[in-house]
């Protein structure tokens, strides 16, 4: 994003300036406008767009790299990682969480998210819905395993995006690497076992339908669940 296309900063004390940058950077991280994987202006475009000193700037995206939401990379500039440190928390403790952990996690969060997407649904989301189950279709029309996680990934995410609550897509965020980790074990194959359910829970949000959404979740993960319990 080209930070010139949001408010211009307004002057500020120089006792204040870091403190004002940081905060500056932080709203552009948790509002999306710099997204996860996406590289941040370079130096002299936030100095021009803050209206502070380069070494003020410098500092303040220090304090993004301590912090856990960005980093540098040698010769390509800072990355966007997390767009919280709550994301960032749970980013860290994902390798070491069993699948058991992350169905249970998924089961609960899917299922409120779900229900909650049914009753605030917009035209735009029901529109995204349906073009990301058609991606997640067509992504078992080829072997590439990677595409169909993204793409299954995709489409749940914007069912919590349907919510309308920032505070459960950046919770799904920060969980994301913990769901792929979970959906490995179920897209090898050529059938897709799961389409129906996929498809159905469309339809009951774009109908309104909150608790079939919800039966939608349950009926999707609960087999899986029962499975990973049975192994433990």
């Amino acid at each position: 994003m080209n930070p010139g296309e949001s408010s211009p900063a307004a002057p500020f004390q120089r006792e204040s300036v870091i403190d004002h940058v940081t905060a500056l950077f932080h709203e552009e991280i948790r509002s999306g406008r710099w997204a996860v994987g996406e590289r941040i202006p370079v130096e002299a475009e936030l100095a021009r767009w803050t209206g502070a000193g380069r070494n003020s700037v410098r500092e303040a995206v220090q304090a993004l790299v301590q912090a856990g939401l960005v980093r540098r990379e040698q010769g390509r500039g800072t990355f966007v990682t997390a767009r919280s440190q709550l994301a960032e928390s749970l980013r860290r403790r994902i390798p070491s969480a069993a699948r058991r952990e992350g169905l249970e996690l998924r089961f609960a969060i899917d299922g409120a998210t779900a229900a909650l997407a049914a009753e605030r649904r917009t035209g735009e989301d029901v529109a995204s819905l349906r073009a990301l189950l058609a991606r997640r279709a067509r992504s078992w029309e080829a072997p590439e395993l990677a595409e169909r996680i993204a793409a299954d990934t995709a489409l749940h995410r914007a069912v919590v995006v349907a919510t309308h609550n920032d505070l459960f897509v950046e919770l799904y965020d920060g969980l994301t690497g913990m769901f792929e980790s979970v959906l490995e074990e179920d897209v090898v194959g050529e059938e897709d076992v799961h389409a129906r359910q996929h498809a159905e829970l469309v339809e009951a949000i774009a109908a309104g339908d909150a608790e079939g959404a919800r039966r939608r979740i349950e009926e999707l993960l609960a087999p899986l669940l029962a499975e990973a319990q049975h192994d433990v």
